[in-house]
């Protein structure tokens, strides 16, 4: 239901926008196809990587690995995992939702999102190129030990 009716919003004010400028509209509209093009490669990649996973690892496997009874071990798996990952944020959401349906615990899927948002292990040469080695450094183990803080207050909030 929600999906409709955010779904008829974004329709109506697209129409709105198309009688007020057509012009703009258009523009926005390719402007929008040639991200959707970007993002889709990515997105896809990530999601057939999700597919073979959860066909290899069952309900039970993940229950072990980052169930809810995996207690810190999960949680520091977690974040390992999310540390080394790079995945768009919106894709993010979208592999928690499937790891807490298939059997994760709230604190360890919030570790391994917050840690796949805020700490970057493949991009830290790059993040280091333009604000330093130390700082990059400090930034991402300040956002990694921060993950267990939000694991942690996710953990009590949805006990």
């Amino acid at each position: 239901m929600t999906s409709f009716i955010l779904y008829s919003i974004s329709i109506f004010l697209l129409l709105i926008s198309f009688f007020k400028d057509k012009n703009k509209t258009k523009k926005a509209l390719i402007k929008a196809l040639k991200s959707f093009e970007n993002i889709m490669p990515q997105f896809l990649s990530i999601i057939i990587v999700i597919s073979v996973i959860l066909s290899i690892l069952d309900t039970d496997t993940i229950s072990h690995l980052i169930g809810k009874n995996s207690g810190f071990i999960g949680v520091f798996l977690s974040s390992i995992v999310g540390s080394i990952t790079m995945m768009p944020t919106f894709v993010a959401f979208s592999t928690a939702n499937t790891l807490l349906e298939n059997g994760a615990g709230y604190s360890q899927v919030a570790a391994l999102v917050s840690t796949l948002t805020m700490v970057g292990v493949i991009t830290f040469t790059l993040e280091a190129k333009y604000i330093g080695k130390k700082t990059a450094f400090f930034r991402n183990l300040i956002a990694f030990f921060f993950s267990f803080i939000v694991a942690f207050f996710i953990g009590v909030i949805f006990k």
